[in-house]
């Protein structure tokens, strides 16, 4: 009986399947409004409730303005703000750069030296029973007016979160990666670059978020104790003149600071960490 199927030369080019994109695209949606849905409900409910609070009880602007006022100041008085801003954003960055990179050079050092570790550790974590409040004024008596004290108070602020994350990342690597390592026969600045450092990139990663969320901190601290420019100069400069509406504009826009800096840190993550991103995806 003669063979009728076609051979695999023969055989005609079926047509591709589309790709779902609009199912890709919503199930996207459904993530984002799953993470941030819910955070995002409650401060509108929280925004209502202070706007409800504040008008039915007509408490006068001075005191507490509503969040409709501080959105009309913000927009009235952003030629004063802007400007401050600007100066305020660029101590924060390169306040925080220097700790992150001080705060991991540490972490590795320390990690790298037992002896060191025994000496350093404890002085630094007594070095945060100081208040910065405490420091900042005599920074600014040692290194003036400049944006030297007050990138020495951001980086202060941020330090330590960064090396504490550093050394237990380092220290909480998988010991049987370490042994399988030196099986074949690598050396010690090997076992650090391919097998700890990568493992504890996550950790380091969340000290440096928590260290994001404080950086703006340092930087009003540094300009209260003296300072002509920035947001904190701004909101001293309304305090007596009573203008709480611009108070409340700048710290909206300290918060801005701080939440862009939290989601850079975690893009570089996603970027330098992509397996720790996506577990936290699934988590």
């Amino acid at each position: 009986m003669k063979n009728t199927m076609p051979s695999a030369t023969q055989l005609p080019d079926l047509p591709e399947l589309p790709v779902p994109a609009a199912r890709g695209r919503a199930a996207r949606l459904r993530s984002a409004l799953r993470h941030y849905g819910p955070p995002a409900l409650i401060m509108l409910i929280a925004l209502g409730l202070w706007e409800l609070v504040v008008r039915l009880a007509h408490i006068p602007e001075y005191l507490l303005p509503a969040p409709s006022q501080v959105a009309a100041d913000l927009a009235a008085d952003w030629p004063v703000l802007a400007p401050a801003l600007l100066v305020t954003l660029w101590e924060v960055l390169l306040g925080f750069v220097i700790a992150a990179v001080a705060g991991v050079a540490l972490a590795v050092l320390l990690h790298l030296s037992p002896v060191a570790r025994r000496a350093v550790y404890p002085l630094l974590i007594g070095s945060q029973t100081v208040p910065i409040i405490v420091l900042a004024p005599i920074l600014v008596i040692m290194l003036g007016y400049g944006i030297a004290p007050k990138l020495v108070i951001v980086a202060l602020i941020c330090f330590f979160p960064i090396v504490v994350n550093g050394i237990d990342g380092l220290r909480s690597v998988d010991p049987e990666l370490i042994l399988m390592m030196r099986t074949l026969d690598a050396s010690r600045w090997a076992i650090l670059r391919r097998v700890e450092f990568p493992a504890a990139l996550p950790t380091i990663f969340s000290g440096l978020r928590i260290a994001a969320t404080f950086a703006a901190i340092g930087a009003v601290f540094g300009e209260w104790s003296g300072s002509s420019q920035g947001l904190g100069y701004v909101m001293l400069a309304a305090t007596p003149n009573l203008l709480t509406a611009r108070i409340f504009a700048a710290i909206v826009l300290l918060t801005a600071v701080a939440l862009v800096l939290f989601g850079v840190v975690s893009l570089l993550e996603r970027i330098c960490a992509p397996w720790a991103a996506r577990r936290s995806i699934r988590d």
